[in-house]
């Protein structure tokens, strides 16, 4: 009986191996056909059947510089997704928490319209923020990136089944202390809610870098454009580049990715507690 156990646990691990392998080299794939396309010619990318062999053509990365004003995207990219996320990190929590712990009339009532939001195609409000955005001569410029994105209705509702899931004993404690709602807030509740609050910095900053019809619509001007959009502008009407447009797009990936390495186990934390209760 007890020699059963450990072959039965090996079985286990071998199943579980055997699907998490196979999902793992579908999901690197696009990545290295990424990596074989940049380092080929275009007529090596377009051959049928394609060659899976990289041929070092390494100039398609400098290419990339030759033909976009990268520096500029890349700082325009950083500083929008900066901005998004700051503001995101700002707001979404007080959303969150008042809808999740303070009491107020129709706050379910207010609540669930705020949820319709969600609900809504965000290409149903381009024409609208465009409309705001050109009336307030913010066209070609970094607030026309980062003030639309700086609110979240996902982030909010996110962050509130976080709170949801704190104990309620601790307001009570901090009230019979004397601390007001603010306080509570601020020196309680949010800190205990820092790994919802990296989760949703982790999507947000993923979201607004690679966003890509906002900043193609409000931003034409290439110096004031973002990475994505840049990269849309190597797309021919009849023919395209690809090498230099998948080492464009390679690098433009390079830094989402290393933030994504670095916060992961904090990312899965806070998106593991957010379901604790609803």
């Amino acid at each position: 009986m007890a020699e059963s156990r450990p072959r039965a646990r090996t079985r286990s691990h071998i199943g579980v191996h055997a699907v998490l392998i196979p999902a793992s080299l579908v999901m690197i794939a696009p990545f290295v056909w990424q990596l074989i396309t940049s380092l080929q010619t275009l007529s090596a990318a377009t051959r049928v059947p394609p060659s899976l062999l990289p041929a070092g053509h390494w100039e398609n990365y400098g290419k990339v510089f030759e033909l976009l004003p990268f520096g500029d995207q890349f700082l325009n990219t950083v500083l929008m997704a900066a901005g998004r996320t700051a503001g995101q990190i700002l707001f979404c929590p007080l959303a969150a928490y008042a809808f999740a712990r303070l009491r107020f009339p129709g706050r379910q009532t207010l609540f669930g319209l705020f949820l319709c939001v969600l609900m809504v195609p965000p290409q149903l409000f381009i024409i609208p923020q465009y409309q705001i955005m050109s009336s307030l001569g913010w066209l070609n410029s970094l607030q026309a990136l980062i003030v639309p994105g700086m609110f979240s209705a996902f982030g909010v509702f996110l962050l509130r089944q976080f709170f949801l899931g704190l104990p309620p004993e601790l307001e009570e404690a901090a009230r019979l202390d004397g601390a007001g709602p603010w306080r509570i807030y601020w020196s309680i509740m949010l800190p205990l809610a820092r790994p919802g609050v990296i989760a949703l910095s982790v999507l947000a900053l993923l979201w607004s870098w690679n966003d890509l019809f906002w900043p193609l619509v409000v931003n034409t001007d290439p110096e004031k454009m973002t990475l994505s959009a840049g990269l849309a502008t190597l797309q021919g009407q009849f023919q395209t580049d690809y090498p230099v447009l998948m080492a464009g797009s390679l690098l433009a990936s390079l830094p989402v990715i290393a933030v994504f390495v670095f916060l992961q186990r904090q990312f899965i934390q806070g998106i593991a507690h957010t379901g604790v209760k609803g």
